[in-house]
């Protein structure tokens, strides 16, 4: 774990200035709020001044104490401490409101962002770490902000107004609180830099403590399936200790800067009073201005020392706000295009010309496939486990982009789709069909937003579903639980093809759909796959080569390469070919089954 900051990470004012371009409602109405503060600042000068006011004017006078001139003082203090109060709230308020709509616009942008990454950075990054961006990194730049932001705000009118009366009062001893305080300025900025790494660490370990419970929650199933509880509780108890470690390491460093400052409060303290009574003892100053200037002194070295105990939550911001910037400064490598087109109208076609893919720091694993997919037609890719296909249909779909070569669809590269037009036009089905927390309808409606429930119904009917629907316990309002988890595999698959049809997408891609589907279901569903694909242009990953039998055409894969095309009888005439040897087995394993 690192605990320097590293020479590419950007400096806390880099990130700061970077942060407040991007979250423009934070400048807006900012005069104002520096109007505010300067009230407020001004305002905390009526308790030196009046006790000046009070100690020489109203006590000890010649005359003797005057006690209508200290109750008109107070009455003025009192007052003036009441707009004080006024517009320390009005600052108040609009620092948490502004904060809180320009962050509540950083999260849309932040989690927009991450969805339109690639699904290769997305499976590169640990879930819990990305949806830390949105939520702990975020809510640590709230934090400071309404109340770090608000000290920072008030600390520098207050410093440069209490610097201005104890001029005023007496010039030495302001020089001379300058002297002790400019030293504190290089020793701030020194823990800056420590308390910056120490929080960077801790942002860090947030987010793997996070994929670390994020994994154990969803995979709670296959914990217990394979008995492995201990060694997740394990992986866990690691996760927790290295936050834990990093986390004490941070606070022993705000702790150190905490003691820093209260060390230079005490000490300037120490210095003005006793240089204070040497002037008094001069006949330099009064009694009541060295009281107002120990007032000020306080007013001016506060800020110091809340400065310090805010620190720890200044570089802890800081790191969440960078690590917010380094996600939303990562390029999408599957981007919608600037002036993209939008598919031409009728049957789509599909062309592969000569693309090949390697994933990043992969050897490539599709070699110059070249192949012509007709509108209108059924088309069934088959192949061992590892030999391309789930890569073929996400290049068919653009989830991903080619390492060379392009993909043609309608006569328009697809990488001149824009993405509306490309999602509303083609939908993949793939292989594990991902279901949200909500009703079965709530889930079909993904696809088409204002399909009515009678339209639903006819969906199922129309591919043979419907008495699968009122078994459920409460039909279409049947909830499905998280990811689907009330219902069975297939039952998820299901839905997932009946979703796929509300849509009514000209190309529709299927990746092993019906790979979990029990033999029965299977059969229930063959009818249903022909109402599907019927006038569309439809790829199917095909596991079970039923399929493949009754499609126009078939592309066999074989590591990496498309070895073989043509139709079921053609292909299975073959006795030495690939295809041959997977329909062989597949009808051997059937037998047996």
């Amino acid at each position: 774990m690192t605990t320097e900051t590293t020479d590419a990470e950007p400096g806390p004012f880099h990130t700061l200035k970077r942060g407040l371009r991007l979250s423009p409602e934070l400048r807006r109405g900012l005069a104002f709020t520096v109007v505010l503060a300067c009230i407020t600042a001004v305002g905390r000068l009526v308790v030196p001044i009046a006790a000046q006011q009070v100690l020489d004017n109203g006590l000890f006078t010649d005359a003797g104490p005057d006690l209508g001139f200290v109750l008109g003082v107070t009455a003025v203090g009192i007052t003036v401490l009441a707009i004080t109060t006024a517009a320390n709230f009005l600052m108040n308020r609009r620092l948490f409101i502004v904060s809180e709509t320009a962050l509540a616009n950083l999260r849309r942008r932040t989690f927009r962002h991450i969805h339109d990454l690639s699904m290769l950075h997305q499976q590169s990054e640990r879930r819990g770490a990305l949806t830390a961006r949105v939520t702990t990194d975020i809510d640590q730049v709230s934090q400071f902000l309404q109340q770090g932001g608000m000290v920072l705000v008030t600390s520098t009118a207050q410093i440069l107004v209490a610097t201005v009366v104890m001029a005023v009062y007496s010039w030495p001893l302001a020089i001379v609180v300058w002297v002790v305080f400019i030293p504190v300025t290089w020793l701030i900025k020194w823990l800056q830099a420590h308390l910056a790494s120490a929080y960077t660490d801790v942002r860090r370990s947030v987010a793997k403590l996070l994929s670390a419970v994020s994994e154990s929650v969803v995979g709670a199933g296959t914990v217990r399936a394979y008995g492995v509880g201990s060694r997740t509780s394990e992986r866990l108890d690691a996760s927790i200790e290295e936050h834990r470690k990093d986390q004490t390491r941070a606070i022993r460093r705000s702790a150190f800067s905490f003691g820093a400052g209260e060390l230079v409060y005490f000490g300037v303290n120490a210095v003005v009073v006793v240089l204070g009574a040497f002037l008094v003892a001069g006949g330099s100053m009064t009694v009541g201005e060295l009281a107002a200037f120990l007032f000020l002194v306080v007013l001016f070295t506060q800020p110091v020392v809340i400065g310090t105990e805010t620190l720890n939550e200044a570089q802890n911001a800081v790191s969440g706000w960078r690590r917010v910037l380094d996600i939303i400064d990562t390029e999408p490598d599957v981007a919608d295009p600037v002036d993209g087109v939008d598919l031409p109208e009728g049957p789509l076609g599909v062309r592969f010309e000569d693309v090949r893919f390697a994933y990043p720091g992969g050897e490539e694993v599709l070699h110059g496939i070249d192949v012509d997919i007709r509108p209108n037609t059924k088309v069934a890719v088959v192949g061992e486990t590892g030999s391309g296909k789930t890569t073929f249909a996400k290049l068919l779909t653009r989830l991903m982009d080619p390492t060379s070569g392009r993909v043609v669809i309608g006569e328009t590269p697809l990488t001149d789709v824009r993405f509306s037009s490309l999602r509303g036009r083609v939908t993949m089905v793939p292989q594990e069909g991902f279901l949200f927390n909500g009703t079965l309808a709530h889930n079909v409606r993904f696809a088409k937003p204002d399909i009515g429930e009678a339209e639903i119904y006819v969906a199922f009917s129309e591919l043979g579903l419907t008495d699968w629907v009122e078994a459920l316990p409460n039909g279409l309002d049947t909830e499905l639980g998280e990811s689907g988890a009330n219902l069975s595999v297939g039952e998820r698959q299901l839905v997932s093809l009946v979703r796929a049809y509300v849509a009514d997408p000209d190309l529709l891609v299927l990746d092993e759909a019906t790979s979990a589907v029990d033999p029965a279901t299977e059969l229930r569903l063959s009818s249903a796959l022909d109402a599907v694909t019927r006038g569309r242009t439809t790829v199917i990953i095909a596991h079970r080569l039923s399929t493949a039998e009754t499609s126009d055409e078939i592309l066999v894969f074989d590591g990496g390469d498309l070895v073989q095309h043509g139709r079921h009888a053609e292909l299975a005439a073959r006795k030495d070919s690939v295809y041959a040897g997977l329909h062989g087995s597949w009808i051997e394993q059937t037998r047996s089954s």
